[in-house]
């Protein structure tokens, strides 16, 4: 897709040459915080899914033909409009909150599910992951923060979930980590308190022995604002999106 043949933003910041193509894009990205972004990124050998949840697609085009191919959504129709007007080879995550009606919607093509936080959620990948015949990533989300509106499993509910008798009949469905927000505060030791706390969680499970659709490889943690101290406390994929394309619209 040209983004050139898209309508542009009324708050575009400038014109970008984008190396891969030569052409010149309306873009609201920042290509050096992308490129800082991905040398803090390098030293722990993390990914970025760049959050691009009410982002144009001619944004999220122009960040992608920069080299970026994993992008995170929260809301099920935006992701599935977007996908249908971008490249193939987006790697697509869901990172909010999932309901299990709309699990239809995305399975056919989301790489992997951030914020899995019941059996129930699970058995309905399973369900809609088996008609596409593919077996979906998907990480639990654990609770860390002191902030009661955010969703996820206790340590203790996450490990009965992991032990849970239903969960090695499910073989569509691969739990490849946990993911987790800090409380949004200042208080960098209080972040970096509860990233510790669920990246001893993620060792200890690590040691355990769990059914073959349990394979412990990635901990999701860190957003714009705590990012670094996510990866300085073993996190190996943050979400970040105000840091390259702005505040939300």
């Amino acid at each position: 897709m040209n983004p050139s043949l898209l309508p542009f933003r009324s708050s575009v910041k400038k014109l970008v040459e984008l190396p891969a193509t030569g052409l010149l894009y309306k873009v609201d990205f920042d290509r050096k915080k992308v490129d800082q972004i991905r040398k803090d990124l390098q030293e722990y050998k993390a990914k970025l899914v760049a959050v691009s949840k009410t982002k144009s697609v001619t944004s999220i085009q122009a960040l992608y033909d920069y080299g970026q191919k994993a992008f995170g959504e929260n809301y099920v129709q935006e992701l599935v409009d977007k996908k249908s007007q971008l490249p193939d080879d987006v790697e697509w995550h869901f990172i909010g909150h999932l309901q299990s009606n709309k699990v239809k919607l995305i399975s056919p093509f989301v790489s992997l599910i951030h914020g899995v936080d019941s059996i129930k959620l699970l058995q309905e990948i399973d369900k809609q992951s088996a008609k596409s015949g593919k077996v979906q990533s998907c990480l639990l989300q654990i609770f860390i923060a002191s902030e009661e509106t955010k969703f996820g499993l206790s340590m203790d509910e996450a490990d009965e979930l992991l032990n849970h008798p239903v969960l090695s009949s499910l073989n569509h469905v691969s739990i490849s980590g946990f993911m987790g927000m800090a409380t949004f505060t200042e208080d960098t030791t209080k972040i970096r308190s509860e990233f510790r706390s669920l990246k001893m969680f993620f060792d200890a499970q690590k040691k355990k022995s769990f059914c073959q659709n349990v394979q412990l490889q990635e901990l999701s943690m860190g957003m714009t604002s705590d990012y670094l101290i996510a990866l300085e406390e073993g996190s190996t994929m943050v979400r970040i999106g105000s840091a390259i394309f702005g505040e939300r619209n």
